[in-house]
C-alpha cells in the first residue's frame, strides 16, 4: 500500500473559479489528472490537500475531487484562524465525506506567533472533534514548536519536514540547516512529521542521493511509524517532477522492505485513520 502524503489538484485559473494567486505550477492538475499520475507509477490513494495558493480556504474543489474519486484521496484544508467562527467551519469540514484533518499556514511570512488565538480555536476545535492540526511552519520551527507544546491534547502532523523548500532549482547552500529543530521537535508525543518534498531539498541530479544521510537523523529521531513520506506534487512540479520524486524512495538501499511500508503508506494510514478502498488496510 502506497499513499502518497500530500498533493494538490486545481482547475485551470478561469473567471468561473478563480485563482488567489498564480505560482510556478503546472496551468492546472484535475483530480482525473492526478489519479492519471498515481495509476502510471502505481501510487493507491494520497492525502489530497485544498491548494492554499489558488483556493485560499474554499476547500469546494478538492471535495469535488473526492467525490469523483472516494476511494482514492482523504481530504484535508487550509482553516482561517482570523474567523472567529472557525471552530463550526471545522465542524462542517468534519461532516464532508472524505475528511481527514484541517490545516493551519504558519509560515515565517505569515506572521504569525504560537500564542495566537486563532490557533488556539483550530487546536480546540480540531481536538474536540478528533482531527489532527496540519502544520506549515517552514521558518518557523521555533513558533511551531511552542504551539505544539501548548495543545499536547492536540495531535499536530508536520509539513515538509519542517524545512523551507524551494520552489526552483537549485535548493538553498543549505538547505537542512534548520533540522537539528526538526531533530528537537520529535520529543513531542503529540506530532508526527511528513517527509514531503523532500527531494526538493537536494543540491545534486536525480536520483538526489545527498537527502539521505540527513532524512536517516529524521529516521532515527522520530521513527518510521511518525513519518508520512509525501511528494508534495503539485508544489514540486518547477524542481523535480511526479516520477522523480516518487521513484528514490521505491529503490533506494537505504530502506528495508518494512521501512518502506511504513514510510510510503503504514505511517500515514496510521496518523489520519484512512487508507485507500482496495488495500488491505482499506
Amino acid at each position: 500500500m502506497i499513499i502518497d502524503a500530500q498533493v494538490h489538484a486545481y482547475e485551470a485559473n478561469t473567471p468561473a473559479r478563480p485563482w488567489a494567486s498564480v505560482p510556478n505550477w503546472p496551468a492546472h492538475v484535475t483530480g482525473e489528472e492526478m489519479v492519471a499520475a498515481m495509476d502510471a507509477l502505481g501510487i493507491d490513494g494520497a492525502i489530497l490537500i485544498s491548494a492554499f495558493a489558488m483556493y485560499r480556504y474554499d476547500g469546494s474543489y478538492a471535495a469535488a475531487v473526492q467525490r469523483a474519486y472516494p476511494d482514492r484521496f482523504a481530504l484535508i484544508k487550509p482553516v482561517d484562524p482570523d474567523d472567529p467562527s472557525v471552530g463550526d467551519v471545522i465542524a462542517e469540514w468534519k461532516r464532508t465525506p472524505g475528511t481527514v484533518a484541517v490545516r493551519i499556514m504558519m509560515p515565517v511570512e505569515a506572521g504569525r506567533a504560537a500564542d495566537d488565538p486563532g490557533f488556539g480555536r483550530i487546536a480546540r476545535a480540531a481536538t474536540r472533534l478528533g482531527f489532527p492540526v496540519n502544520l506549515h511552519c517552514w521558518g518557523n520551527l521555533d513558533a511551531a514548536t511552542a504551539l505544539v507544546d501548548r495543545h499536547p491534547e492536540t495531535r499536530f502532523v508536520i509539513d515538509h519536514l519542517g524545512l523551507v523548500q524551494p520552489h526552483e532549482r537549485p535548493a538553498p547552500p543549505q538547505p537542512w540547516a534548520e533540522l537539528p529543530k526538526v531533530l528537537a521537535l520529535a520529543k513531542r508525543a503529540n506530532a508526527v512529521i511528513k517527509v514531503s518534498g523532500a527531494c526538493t531539498l537536494s543540491r545534486e541530479p536525480y536520483p538526489f542521493a545527498d537527502i539521505w544521510d540527513p532524512l536517516a537523523r529524521v529516521f532515527d529521531a522520530w521513527g518510521f511509524e511518525r513519518c508520512l513520506w509525501g511528494t508534495d506534487w503539485t508544489r514540486a512540479f518547477a524542481v523535480v517532477n511526479y516520477e522523480q520524486a516518487v521513484t528514490p524512495f521505491r529503490v533506494t538501499e537505504r530502506l528495508s522492505e518494512s521501512e518502506r511500508a511504513m514510510l510510503m503508506g503504514g505511517a500515514c494510514a496510521r496518523a489520519y485513520g484512512w487508507a485507500p478502498r482496495g488495500t488491505a488496510a482499506g
